[in-house]
């Protein structure tokens, strides 16, 4: 059995917070971890958000991010504990012996400059190879990677390839020094599943190549089964269970962890249309000002009262500009919206008040969709003031019903954004759009940017505030898990048109059309061996053709 290459032995990680109105205060986010990585090998590391996945991960490398410090323990790469290891030790270390891949790609890259510059800096910095020796790897790289036109790719700036391929380039970036050990950091959480697929084969078979050592971070069990040896699952900064990925995925032993494995457990018997829908969209077409194409092409889908149209496709694809269209904020070049048998103005300021109050939405970032400097009630007061004058007692006592209603309950009303955690904080905007009383609501990602524990408790939520309030939703999302647990029907769409639509139950049984064939083919499934059995039937598929 080789040496670990990587050594963890109670790991203590501390942060400064300041919370309102009181002294800053020194706490403990991560509470003694241990464990070993063998050269070859990937360790998961799974749990929700603010569990400490990212925050040990960037201790393999000696770094605290964002006023976190390395309080106590020992991290050993290579035989040397790096806690002991000087700022220019640390700096030869970082690029080179360890390297990373964050989240985002787009925010990592910089935007003016070429790919090919910033995958072979540290790789040349570093004195690993010369420039012309980085290039040629790197360009081998993008060939193992997948990425297209290999040897001109790095040519291309940032913005002049797709998210799936440049985070493949971030990939090639992180192993074009061959390190010992790459972190990835959530590195296929931001993807459409068809493009997630491709990135996670071309992970999984550049460490199978490279032999590198990995930490792959993430919130998906379902992921990190497909490419991970062991997997160790957090909460709060405590271990809750660390094991190979056969026993986690299969045989777990604490209730958290079986919770995490049975998560979407959710089965909504979808409901049949009824006699007249609420929302018509008949034959869209929709193109954004200053551009000579269309983004929406013929677009025809029903919404009915009570019940939940699922809008799914990858990025690019429309939903969102579907959205965009049935709000309002971009008037349609062709086709009309018809709401409650009546057309529907196309643009936003000549809407009267109570078709406005009517269609509401709640968007996929909450953070960004609610002024902090507000608190909790004034941000669901707002629509109780504007559509209902609602003022003093009344309206405190409707904000109460409300948080009930999302069961926030006591305590919440005074409180601002950030004393809230990502689920409370959806759960105040689906409050806020519960305010004015509507018979449609938007869910635009609603639940993409969430954890699947809380995402779950979210979309449980929804569907029984449905059926108190017999409201209709509109559910934009890439989610195929989300789709079985919570649509009526579904409308696939690809390329600005609906390629396929009607009843969950039709859309989702064969015979397929080649491309929703390929997007249901692509939802991560909870089993060892999805991802080398979607490979093999690829590579099948492509030898037929």
């Amino acid at each position: 059995m080789s040496e670990p290459m990587l050594k963890v032995r109670d790991l203590k990680i501390g942060a400064t917070v300041h919370p309102p109105g009181e002294r800053p205060r020194d706490i403990e986010i991560v509470h003694g971890i241990s464990f070993d990585l063998e050269p070859g090998k990937v360790l998961g590391l799974i749990g929700e958000s603010g569990a400490g996945k990212s925050t040990i991960g960037l201790a393999a490398m000696g770094y605290g991010r964002g006023g976190v410090e390395i309080t106590g323990g020992e991290v050993w790469v290579n035989g040397r504990d790096i806690l002991k290891s000087s700022f220019l030790d640390l700096r030869a270390l970082r690029g080179g012996e360890v390297t990373y891949v964050s989240q985002s790609a787009a925010a990592s890259f910089n935007p003016a400059r070429p790919i090919m510059e910033q995958v072979i800096e540290a790789a040349v910095l570093h004195g690993k190879f010369s420039q012309k020796q980085a290039e040629d790897r790197a360009v081998a790289l993008f060939a193992k990677l997948g990425l297209p036109e290999p040897e001109t790719i790095g040519k291309r700036y940032p913005h002049q390839v797709s998210g799936g391929q440049l985070q493949r380039c971030m990939t090639a970036l992180a192993l074009c020094p061959e390190p010992d050990l790459v972190v990835f950091d959530e590195p296929t959480t931001a993807l459409d599943v068809t493009t997630q697929i491709d990135v996670l084969m071309a992970i999984k078979a550049a460490i199978r190549d490279t032999g590198v050592a990995a930490i792959y971070i993430t919130h998906d069990l379902a992921v990190v089964a497909q490419v991970a040896d062991d997997i160790m699952v957090l909460k709060l900064g405590d271990m809750v269970e660390y094991g190979p990925t056969d026993q986690i995925i299969n045989h777990p032993q604490e209730e958290y962890t079986q919770a995490l494995v049975s998560v979407r457990s959710i089965r909504h018997d979808e409901k049949k249309p009824t006699d007249n829908p609420l929302l018509r969209a008949e034959n869209i077409t929709a193109r954004y000002r200053g551009t000579k194409f269309d983004v929406l092409k013929d677009v025809n889908v029903e919404i009915y009262r009570g019940q939940t149209l699922a809008v799914v496709g990858e990025s690019g694809s429309g939903k969102s500009t579907l959205a965009r269209v049935i709000t309002g904020l971009l008037p349609p070049r062709d086709g009309q919206l018809v709401f409650e048998d009546r057309a529907l103005t196309p643009d936003l300021p000549s809407r009267p008040r109570d078709d406005l109050r009517e269609i509401q939405m709640i968007y996929q970032m909450a953070d960004v969709a609610m002024n902090p400097r507000q608190t909790v009630g004034t941000i669901i007061g707002r629509p109780l003031e504007f559509y209902f004058g609602l003022r003093g007692a009344e309206k405190r006592r409707r904000i109460q019903e409300l948080l009930d209603e999302i069961e926030m309950g006591e305590g919440f009303i005074d409180r601002y954004p950030a004393e809230l955690s990502g689920g409370q904080k959806q759960r105040v905007c689906i409050a806020r759009a519960l305010a004015a009383k509507p018979k449609l609501i938007i869910c635009d990602e609603v639940t993409s940017a969430l954890d699947p524990l809380v995402a779950d408790g979210i979309l449980k939520l929804l569907l029984n505030l449905q059926k108190i309030e017999d409201v209709a939703y509109l559910f934009i999302t890439h989610d195929l898990a989300t789709v079985r647990a919570i649509a009526d029907s579904i409308a696939v769409m690809y390329q600005g048109q609906v390629v396929r639509y009607g009843t969950k139950s039709e859309v989702l049984s064969p015979p397929f059309d080649d491309y929703t064939d390929l997007l249901l083919g692509s939802v991560p499934e909870m089993r060892l061996g999805w991802l080398e059995d979607v490979i093999e039937n690829r590579k099948m598929a492509s030898a037929g053709n």
